[in-house]
């Protein structure tokens, strides 16, 4: 079997590299240094107005619980900090973070990654059961008074 020349191993290695990931034009490293008034410009109106109008207590508390986890686990993944806050907004700050999200009942943990920056925490804890389209019951239908009841 031939040796693979230079050239081809360099095209190899050029082949594998990974996308990097970028939020509309930041890469990850540079958007986890920006400020939080640096990072209104980047996202979508209702974040941004949201930002503007200030997050509030609860939002800033959950934040500095996140941190206190992430600082705690080290180099291992963070414990799962729950919380009933599904109206907040993703910010870089929380990526790596491990949230959990109050669906009614439960939590449901999240783990927070990149590409989640700018959207809700409720946007990835569903609050209801999809619906199972059966077969109908009776009463379902108007037709259905008519079946024989033997």
């Amino acid at each position: 079997m031939p040796e693979k020349t230079e050239e081809e191993l360099a095209a190899l290695k050029k082949r594998r590299t990974f996308r990097k990931f970028s939020y509309r034009g930041i890469d990850l490293e540079q958007l986890l240094d920006l400020t939080p008034k640096q990072l209104l410009p980047l996202l979508p109106a209702r974040a941004r107005r949201r930002m503007l109008r200030g997050l509030g207590q609860k939002a800033t508390f959950l934040i500095k619980k996140l941190r206190a986890a992430k600082k705690a686990a080290g180099a291992e993944k963070p414990a799962v900090v729950n919380t009933h806050l599904r109206n907040m907004i993703i910010v870089p700050e929380m990526i790596g973070s491990v949230v959990g999200v109050y669906f009614g009942k439960g939590f449901t943990p999240v783990e927070i990654k990149a590409s989640m920056v700018g959207h809700y925490l409720g946007e990835f804890s569903i609050s209801y059961r999809p619906v199972r389209h059966g077969r109908p019951g009776v009463g379902a239908t108007h037709s259905s008074r008519f079946i024989p009841l033997k």
